[in-house]
């Protein structure tokens, strides 16, 4: 259902209440228009800014992809690779805008393969006194409240040096079962004031 059926114009010298019934001005009382009048005006300015923003935003994806292919046309890259996060500085070190790229992954069925085998590896590595080792990898796959699994606990797991064939084995079955599952691209835009220090150009009300 459109806008329009859902909020219909009302004849003149009527206002259209909540509930849809229409109310002759003349009935309103005057600070009630005047509340109207103001709001129906921020709401309007701030569609107007929104629509500036979305057309901001856009244009300024496509200047930064556009610098980026060019740098990879002077090296001869194959355009295709240019999608992560990338920082540029103006020349005189004023200003930087930054793209950032972040990514949602969640884990594949092949996550039950990994933890089975580091489940082995513990079973051996704790028969003595490492038994607070398998407590702490087991929180890695504990679960929150919506269940779901920490990415960043359990892919911190790669970052363990052990030489044991099974673990080797079981940080391979967790890359694998890594999967992409969506992303979501920022821009941040940033000047350095008078003590050099770089703060972000505000481009939502609550922060500006």
């Amino acid at each position: 259902m459109s806008e329009q059926t859902q909020n219909p114009t009302p004849p003149a010298g009527y206002r259209m209440d909540a509930f849809g019934r229409l109310v002759a001005e003349d009935n309103i009382k005057p600070i009630d228009l005047a509340r109207d009048e103001l709001v129906r005006e921020i709401a309007a300015n701030a569609k107007r800014l929104n629509q500036e923003l979305v057309r901001f935003k856009k244009k300024t994806f496509e200047d930064i992809q556009a610098l980026i292919d060019l740098s990879f046309e002077k090296y001869k890259v194959k355009v295709g690779g240019g999608d992560g996060n990338v920082q540029l500085l103006s020349f005189d070190g004023r200003y930087k805008v930054q793209r950032a790229v972040q990514k949602y992954i969640r884990f594949d069925e092949r996550l039950l393969a990994a933890k089975a085998l580091i489940d082995e590896c513990l079973s051996d590595w704790t028969k003595d006194a490492r038994a607070e080792l398998h407590t702490l990898v087991n929180d890695v796959f504990q679960v929150d409240k919506e269940g779901n699994i920490s990415t960043t606990r359990v892919l911190s797991l790669r970052r363990l040096k052990i030489n044991d064939p099974r673990w080797a084995d079981a940080m391979t079955a967790l890359s694998d079962a890594v999967q992409v599952t969506g992303s979501k691209s920022y821009v941040r835009i940033y000047e350095r004031d008078a003590d050099g220090v770089a703060k972000q150009i505000a481009l939502d009300v609550a922060n500006a």
